[in-house]
């Protein structure tokens, strides 16, 4: 069995971000996306694995290598432009060949891995299973309709309106059979060959298509609150550890708080979970939950929390930052102080307080 993961795209939800980083290395607990992804694919005993690149090809090459790091072959597949899932499966047929594999969006996070997945599909080797995960809005998703004995009957991607919560998680299984059908269908209004569109294929053909419905976590990562959601999860897992680090004795380090070999931390205050990554400076600060503090950053005289900092970032007399995705190499300072004056017209005995 091979894996087919999908790294192209712009990532135009993560803007101003991905104007200059692929998408799927954006880090979650300063370890990129698709890594999360890759380790699973190995996990579930697949070695071979194609990767599909777009324009951030040189990026995702220097990340992840020729895969050994993972334990996994890579081959990478050049898709010229962005035009759906199902047309990545065809720019990948010479990959693939006849062998089954699971496709796997290299932007999405599941909490568990699929080996328990892939071990099912082996077992019973439909012609394709999809995983599906409730959510509060469909509508910006592709969504399953199933029937009372919960086989798939219906696809629609992002329905205006939805027959069911259940929507497509970025993880599919295929046996040959989804060649002919990515063969079959024609581009839909977005001008994509659509993953949805092929499995509705094989349905409206009686090939065996199954689901299986998870309820453990799972992510798009593909906007900033739901990279933030991540990391809050990823983070709450953190091993704590201070070894390496210099850390002074007027610093208070509170709960799940790992700051690796390299960082120092003087006269600040770290609440957990949190991470402080090589060769990071915390000085005169407040980092507090849920923050990934990439390598080689400096906080100093500065409060953060539930935040993501990417590589080289300072922040320096800032009040309090929260909520945030800074990128690399960003500096953030306080803005200058601008002249400003009070105009008054007062009448005789008048009593004014002003804040200065």
């Amino acid at each position: 069995m091979k894996a087919l993961v999908l790294a192209g795209g712009a990532g135009t939800r993560l803007r101003p971000i991905t104007h200059t980083s692929a998408k799927q290395l954006v880090p979650v607990a300063n370890k990129p996306v698709l890594f999360y992804g890759l380790e699973a694919i190995a996990e579930a005993g697949i070695t071979e694995v194609g990767i599909i690149v777009g324009d951030t090809e040189e990026e995702i090459r220097a990340a992840v290598g020729d895969g050994s790091r993972f334990g996994i072959d890579v081959t990478y597949i050049r898709q010229s432009e962005p035009l759906g899932l199902a047309h990545a499966v065809l720019v990948a047929h010479r990959f693939l060949g006849d062998d089954d594999f699971v496709m796997y969006l290299g932007d999405n996070f599941i909490v568990g891995g699929i080996a328990g997945l892939v071990e099912e599909f082996r077992a019973d080797r439909p012609d394709a299973q999809i995983l599906l995960t409730r959510v509060p809005d469909p509508t910006s998703f592709g969504v399953a309709e199933l029937d009372g004995d919960g086989r798939v009957v219906a696809l629609e991607e992002k329905p205006e309106y939805p027959k069911s919560d259940l929507a497509l998680v970025g993880v599919y299984l295929f046996t040959r059979a989804v060649h002919e059908a990515v063969r079959s269908i024609r581009p839909s209004w977005r001008g994509e060959l659509e993953i949805t569109h092929a499995i509705q294929w094989l349905i409206d053909q009686q090939r065996d298509v199954r689901s299986t419905t998870i309820r453990g976590y799972w992510k798009d990562t593909g906007n900033v609150t739901d990279m933030l959601e991540v990391n809050r999860t990823v983070l709450e897992s953190v091993e704590p550890s201070t070894e390496g680090a210099h850390v002074d004795g007027e610093s208070e380090i509170i709960g799940r708080v790992l700051i690796e070999p390299g960082a120092r931390v003087t006269r600040s205050r770290i609440v957990g979970p949190a991470i402080i990554g090589t060769g990071s400076v915390i000085s005169d600060a407040y980092v507090g939950p849920f923050t990934s503090i990439s390598q080689n950053c400096r906080i100093e005289d500065s409060e953060i929390e539930y935040s993501i900092v990417l590589r080289g970032a300072s922040i320096d007399g800032v009040r309090r930052v929260e909520a945030s995705l800074i990128g690399h190499d960003v500096e953030v300072t306080p803005a200058p102080r601008s002249p400003s004056a009070h105009r008054l017209v007062l009448g005789d005995h008048s009593k004014v307080q002003i804040s200065s």
